[in-house]
């Protein structure tokens, strides 16, 4: 696993049933991972952002406190969430964290997992690459409105 990976995990461990947020503080989490803290802001701006769920705040000084809530309704609620927050283009590793996080909250199945895998892979949207992040923003986005 990534460094990036790791603090990913570790960040989401600390929700718990009961937790829709967390404050956590940059510069601890940094030291506690040995890296730097803007690895911490890029696994925050990357892995947490309101299209996968999550809605960050800030808070200057004191050594950087970062208040995470998880964005929590029905799984329509959710995925019309995500649909909303999506921008314009979706890059190929967005969709692989999304899809991460719709099996890891049982939003969808592993098959609806490959299918959204596979329609929105670069392997099939064969065309120009400034094209390609829109065109799979707009499948992904079609495809998980006809999710049942």
């Amino acid at each position: 696993m990534r460094i990036s990976d790791v603090i990913e995990e570790f960040i989401k461990d600390l929700f718990d049933e009961e937790s829709e947020q967390i404050e956590i503080q940059r510069n601890e989490l940094a030291e506690h991972f040995n890296c730097v803290p803007s690895q911490i802001n890029y696994v925050i701006a990357t892995r947490f952002k309101p299209s996968q769920g999550y809605y960050v705040e800030s808070k200057r000084g004191g050594g950087g406190h970062i208040l995470i809530k998880k964005v929590t309704n029905t799984k329509e609620d959710y995925i019309m969430h995500i649909i909303n927050n999506i921008e314009k283009e979706l890059t190929s590793n967005e969709v692989d964290i999304l899809i991460s996080d719709f099996l890891t909250y049982n939003i969808i199945t592993e098959k609806e997992a490959k299918l959204l895998k596979v329609a929105t892979s670069d392997n099939v949207l064969n065309i120009a690459k400034d094209l390609k992040d829109e065109l799979r923003a707009r499948i992904f986005k079609n495809m998980l409105l006809n999710i049942d």
